[in-house]
Order: C-alpha cells, then structure tokens, then sequence
C-alpha cells in the first residue's frame, strides 16, 4: 500500500453558476466513499484567507511562503492504495466530482514514518 495525494490548484474548479452545492455534494460522496471502503486517510481544502508563514530552524517567522514557488492553494485528499492503478480510478471519481482534472502523486515510503 501507498499514499497517493489527489489534488488541484483553486483556479483549476471553473464551477458554473448555481453548481458548486452540487459539486460539494458530490465531492463529499466521494470523500464518503473512500472512507466506507477503508482507503482514506485526509482530506480537505487550504485556507486563502490564513496567509502562509516561512519558520526557519531558528523560529522565525517571516510572512510569506517562498517567494520563487507558486502558492499552494485548493484542496486536496491522501488515500491509502494498493496501487497507481486504483490512486488514478480514485482521482478519476474526485475529478468527475469537483469538475476539474486532478493531480496524482505518490508519497514517498518513509519506514520511520
């Protein structure tokens, strides 16, 4: 088994007018789905109204994320999977939800993790 994060940037949920109840609904459908099936892990959203923060190793804190990478921003889900090939069926179901295409990666296995 691996952690595949499923996610996508803000800007990539164009929501018709009227839609996005439809498309939280159904987004969380999915999201119910994972768990009865035993392969979630988290799920949810980053919050744009809470800036980022940089904190080195020696605490301190200076406003802003790092001003050469874009901004992390819209949501995001970590399941738990037997394979890339059941992450992409999963990613499939979650892109079909929220109305946009969704990006796949697989987290590295750490064995002191």
């Amino acid at each position: 088994m691996a952690k595949y994060l499923i996610s996508f940037p803000s800007a990539a949920m164009a929501v018709p007018d009227g839609e996005m109840e439809a498309v939280g609904r159904d987004a969380h459908a999915v999201i119910e789905q994972a768990k009865a099936a035993g392969v979630y892990v988290f799920a949810g959203g980053i919050d744009e109204n809470v800036p980022p923060v940089l904190v080195s190793a020696d605490r301190m804190v200076t406003e802003g994320g790092y001003p050469w990478a874009r901004p992390l921003d819209g949501g995001l889900t970590v399941l738990d999977l037997p394979s890339r090939e059941e992450a992409v069926a999963w990613a499939a179901r979650l892109a079909k939800a929220c109305l946009c295409a969704q990006e796949l990666r697989v987290f590295g296995f750490d064995p002191q993790s």
